[in-house]
């Protein structure tokens, strides 16, 4: 069995990788009948250098491998018929501007995984970025607060090399009194945590958070039962609300009253109440002044987040007067940051965690017969055709959604 790990070929560039040289080494030592080639690349976070010394071939042909992993989607052009491939395809949503992708992969006959539906039996997703975007994502808004307020100015996360790095900078930073609200109970809301804690900033109830003033900066997670509630006034559980969204409203603005710095790490989920509208974001009592949109749903349940920002151009203002784009420096605009790949400003650290991941849960279905059935719950194409779990995708493959 020969695996490719294959060039990043999309724009803009994107420098992760899903293996380190030292995580393949691993991998071919846990593994020995394998063979692993590597596609050369100018722009991966590590060179091709590093992975010839680690023992393996760089090369620019790829058509003798079996199975090829890369991050983000493949090109149409740059796609080997009759292979299996492994990337973020953006297709499981039918996302228009995937649809070529899709078709062609099937017409090329090509068995496609993609991370995004790499879950176990339960469906838990077990490969992807979120901790890293989480890290990220709280970064950027630590960092924009700096520039709208002209207190301090940090560093682009992309300048730095790794978390660490990201968080040295943090704690050279004095905070006012600010009350920070965190969303979320998966990988993104840790690794925003994980950046909360390295500040040593304090953690405080819910209970607390909406009552009580304090001397110093804080921080409040919140998960779905905290910021929803169900119109007819019983409390149920996680799971009633899953199940049943439509029963549910929100019931963000009693912590909406009291913060100032919003961090979304939450999963959306369709049919879910929205967070908070353009109505609530014009009540006075709307205090939030500055968010950190990771999970950066556009025109859904963070009202502030109009469009997804860039790297290049991370913040933008939104007024809740005409709930329109304005310059976040104006005195009226709530400063939003919602760069939708933020894990790629931190390509070592994001492509290590990837690669364990991946080593840890997927690589061994290649060699039990796939006996936790992960690599069938993937696979989404097979013969020219659908998958069975994946067949309500049919209709946007032929073009009629």
């Amino acid at each position: 069995m020969v695996f490719g790990i294959i060039k990043e070929r999309k724009n803009p560039p994107d420098r992760r990788v899903v293996f380190s040289p030292q995580k393949l080494k691993e991998f071919q030592q846990k593994f020995p009948e394998t063979t692993i080639k590597i596609e050369s690349s100018e722009i991966r976070v590590f060179s091709d250098e590093l992975y010839q010394k680690a023992g393996f071939e760089v090369t620019n042909d790829m058509s003798d491998c079996d199975i090829l992993i890369g991050v983000k989607e493949v090109p149409i052009e740059a796609l080997i018929p009759n292979k299996k491939y492994f990337f973020f395809s953006h297709t499981i949503k039918k996302q228009p501007y995937n649809r070529g992708l899709l078709q062609a992969i099937i017409k090329k006959n090509i068995e496609l995984f993609d991370h995004e539906v790499i879950t176990d039996s339960k469906g838990n997703r077990l490969i992807g970025f979120g901790r890293y975007a989480g890290i990220v994502g709280t970064y950027n808004g630590f960092r924009a607060f700096g520039l709208k307020n002209d207190t301090f100015q940090l560093p682009k996360a992309n300048s730095l090399k790794d978390q660490q790095a990201l968080i040295d900078q943090l704690n050279t930073i004095q905070l006012p009194n600010i009350k920070i609200l965190l969303t979320g109970s998966g990988k993104v809301a840790k690794g925003a945590q994980e950046m909360l804690d390295a500040m040593q900033l304090k953690a405080v109830s819910v209970e607390d958070y909406i009552t009580k003033d304090f001397e110093t900066p804080v921080y409040c997670i919140i998960d779905v039962l905290d910021y929803n509630k169900r119109k007819d006034g019983r409390f149920i559980d996680n799971f009633d609300f899953y199940n049943n969204p439509s029963d549910y409203e929100s019931d963000f603005m009693r912590f909406a009253r009291v913060t100032d710095y919003f961090i979304a790490g939450h999963f959306f989920g369709e049919g879910s109440p929205f967070l908070f509208t353009q109505e609530d974001a014009r009540s006075p009592e709307f205090k939030i002044n500055l968010v950190a949109d990771i999970s950066c749903d556009i025109n859904g349940p963070v009202a502030s987040t109009l469009r997804a920002s860039t790297i290049a151009d991370p913040i933008y203002g939104y007024d809740p007067k005409t709930a329109s784009e304005v310059n976040y420096k104006e005195n009226n605009a709530i400063t939003v940051m919602a760069v939708d790949n933020l894990p790629c400003e931190l390509p070592k650290d994001s492509s290590e965690g990837f690669g364990d991941l991946f080593l840890d849960h997927l690589i061994p279905a290649f060699f039990n017969n796939d006996k936790g059935g992960i690599l069938e719950r993937a696979k989404m194409t097979s013969q020219k055709k659908l998958t069975p779990r994946y067949a309500y995708l049919q209709d946007y493959i032929d073009g009629k959604q």
